[in-house]
């Protein structure tokens, strides 16, 4: 196919034009300072110190003071405040298994057996040695 003198610039336009679709009309050019580019240095790691002794278990300190409140509470017939110092200290420590003896023994005191099965059971999930585990089991069938 012979090209025509006309279309002969069309198509040389076009040919300069094509390099610029390629191009990413968004970017901006990045512009030569001259300057030397500044760098961050680098933090050296601090010296070793001495060893630093294990955090002690807060946890356990605030849940036994919970379990004694709540004992008091279930001695005096207080159910409900029973239940509500050991739900607290089950949100301290999860998987303690004599906070879910005493909410089995609280529930039970208080006439739910049900519920006193059902804590029972999710406390044979954390229960340590057999004297836990066995009180714990006193409460399933």
């Amino acid at each position: 196919m012979l090209l025509t003198q006309a279309r002969m610039p069309l198509l040389a336009i076009a040919l300069l034009l094509l390099p610029a679709c390629g191009t990413n009309p968004y970017s901006l050019p990045r512009i030569e300072t001259g300057e030397p580019e500044v760098t961050e240095p680098v933090p050296e790691a601090p010296a070793p110190s001495a060893p630093v002794d294990p955090p002690v278990n807060s946890a356990a300190g605030a849940h036994s003071g919970l379990l004694a409140k709540a004992e008091s509470a279930m001695a005096r017939g207080d159910y409900e405040e029973s239940l509500a110092y050991l739900q607290r200290a089950q949100r301290i420590d999860p998987d303690n298994a004599e906070v879910y003896l005493a909410m089995a023994q609280t529930h039970s005191a208080a006439g739910n057996s049900a519920q006193a099965r059902a804590t029972a059971e999710r406390g044979l999930l954390y229960c340590s040695g057999v004297s836990q585990c066995n009180a714990l089991r006193a409460y399933l069938p």
